[in-house]
């Protein structure tokens, strides 16, 4: 279940402050400390003997505005059945026989019907049509209500209800030049109109591109900026203390000059509110600008466990126009309280060049309650990060947060230093990008730039094939599959005919995958164009992949 900011979490976060010097993901890891059970896991939820169902509701844009109102806008329902307690579940009674029958849902906004409509049990992303010109737009997100009712067929008696709770974004116009960046919740993806502010229709966006140094970097060349858009990269996060303002105004109006998206970040000021006040409202008219960024590692340092939502609630109220994100460290520590305050909750395991169970830095041991090896909880694999982004998603559904929060990947681009004894490969930076996106990533920003010449080659290959990949990976209409055999990882998404495939091999030596295996791609691998080779090629229906090889394939072409 979602956890509440009750007067228990309240004494937690308390307590994190005062021990949060000396540890790690609440852990201590020092020589000199005890080893403590820190605390903050996930709560597995509860298994139930008979089935529950779920009813959860969103919008279908985050958020509307005016210039959608001569279109039909959107709630999607979902009804998952399981047996386990997840948020929002209640028991349902099928008939001892036949047909399950339907769902009849109901959408209200301050007891006025907008939306109502059949929807079969165990849906996903059931769309339930309503008219905007219904209401008047505000800055205030609307409450929504939803509810359904589900007779089962031929059985008399009271209907069984269910319900759920949801909001609306529908805002005004922006001021003129203002940017808006919306989240289609069919997919996750971001929604924007082109950064350098000339007008446009809204695109896809696939963020990738690299938190960048601004000190010494990007503050002293701004020709660095035309570099990485020449490379493919679609956004750049300037890496604070922003100590030069009038370098940091020319920074992001060159951006906003050559097409490049800002992800902003106030790392060191998201829980000084007029701190945030004052950047939220320097930067926000900015056409470039495509997200905001709060904390950096925040279940790491163990700050307060509010800090997030109240950063969230606050830029909120200055903007609205953009979502907000932050980067979580941890594998299992408070991660609901944290990320509870965004939109987009990345992840950054860094699996290249560490010891797994002993600390290199520490000279201690790394477990689930001490240590820190450099990546929480991990096995030194690339699989570290499928698992991190799994469990992410799957925390988000038990919340019923699948709609509302996106998951982006932050794969390893430094190393020779501190735990991590050597810098991936560009192929092996690659092969975290992509374990990252068939597991549900719908952006790729790495830590960080600037980094070897390698790595930097490898992103931009990536960068630039996801121009293409990306009318796969974030059409709303595309059906997804996934498949792992010998450790590589399949991802394939099919618009229509078509079927993109993406496929990583994390093994350190050649491995093949025989697309014959899934149903209906092997014929139409017979009709195929690369869009990606860092070690692939596609030999009939078979993919071969080199050491660390990644490929991507457009097949039915």
């Amino acid at each position: 279940m979602a956890p509440l900011l009750t007067s228990a979490l309240a004494l937690a976060s308390l307590l994190q402050g005062i021990f949060a010097q000396d540890t790690w993901c609440g852990k201590n890891y020092m020589a000199s400390q005890p080893i403590v059970p820190p605390g903050g896991q996930f709560p597995i939820p509860a298994v139930s003997s008979k089935p529950l169902l779920a009813l959860r509701c969103a919008p279908v844009i985050k958020p509307y505005l005016p210039e959608d109102a001569s279109s039909p806008a959107g709630f999607l329902i979902d009804a998952p059945l399981t047996f386990t307690q997840i948020e929002g579940t209640a028991p349902i009674d099928f008939p001892a026989h036949g047909a399950h029958g339907e769902l009849v849902v109901t959408v209200k906004v301050d007891g006025r019907t907008l939306a109502k409509g059949f929807v079969a049990i165990n849906a996903t992303k059931a769309e339930l049509p309503f008219s905007l010109k219904e209401l008047k737009p505000q800055l205030a997100p609307f409450d929504v209500e939803c509810s359904a009712t589900y007779s089962a067929p031929g059985v008399k008696g009271k209907p069984q209800t269910y319900s759920a709770r949801t909001s609306l974004a529908y805002l005004p116009t922006p001021p003129d030049g203002r940017s808006v960046t919306k989240m289609d919740l069919r997919t996750g993806a971001l929604l924007a109109k082109p950064a350098n502010g000339k007008g446009g229709a809204y695109e896809t966006v696939f963020p990738i591109g690299f938190y960048t140094n601004f000190g010494g970097y990007l503050d002293t060349n701004l020709s660095r900026i035309d570099e990485i858009k020449a490379q493919g990269f679609t956004v750049i996060h300037p890496i604070p203390s922003y100590d030069n303002l009038t370098a940091l105004a020319q920074v992001i109006e060159r951006m906003e000059e050559v097409g490049l998206y800002l992800m902003y970040d106030m790392r060191h000021t998201y829980m000084n509110s007029t701190a945030v006040t004052e950047e939220v409202n320097r930067v926000k008219n900015s056409p470039a600008l495509l997200l905001w960024y709060t904390g950096d590692e925040p279940d790491g340092t163990s700050d307060p466990l509010n800090a997030t939502t109240n950063a969230y609630d606050l830029i909120y109220s200055l903007d609205g126009y953009h979502p907000v994100s932050l980067v979580l460290n941890c594998e299992n520590y408070f991660w609901s309280e944290y990320t509870a305050g965004v939109d987009i909750v990345m992840q950054d395991a860094y699996p290249v060049g560490i010891n797994a169970t002993f600390s290199v830095r520490w000279n201690t041991s790394c477990t689930p309650d001490y240590g820190d090896c450099g990546c929480d909880n991990c096995e030194g694999n690339f699989e570290d990060i499928s698992t991190r982004m799994d469990e992410f998603a799957e925390r988000n559904f038990i919340n019923g947060w699948e709609r509302s929060k996106a998951v982006w990947a932050v794969p390893q681009g430094f190393g020779a230093s501190e735990y991590w004894s050597r810098e991936p490969t560009g192929k092996e930076f690659v092969v975290q990008s992509v374990m990252g996106i068939n597991h549900g990533g719908l952006g790729i920003v790495s830590w960080n730039a600037p980094t070897t010449d390698d790595i930097t080659a490898g992103a931009s290959m990536l960068a630039k094939s996801l121009a293409t990949m990306k009318e796969f990976i974030l059409s709303p209409h595309a059906t997804f599959e996934h498949a792992v055999s010998d450790r590589i990882d399949v991802g394939f998404w099919t618009v229509g005919g078509r079927t993109l495939v993406l496929a990583t091999n994390p093994n350190y030596s050649p491995a093949k995958f025989d697309l014959s295996k899934v149903r209906g791609q092997g014929v139409k691998a017979l009709s195929a164009r690369q869009v990606l080779d860092s070690g692939a090629k596609l030999e009939g229906h078979i993919i071969e992949l080199e050491s660390t090889g990644t490929g991507g394939f457009i097949l039915g072409v």
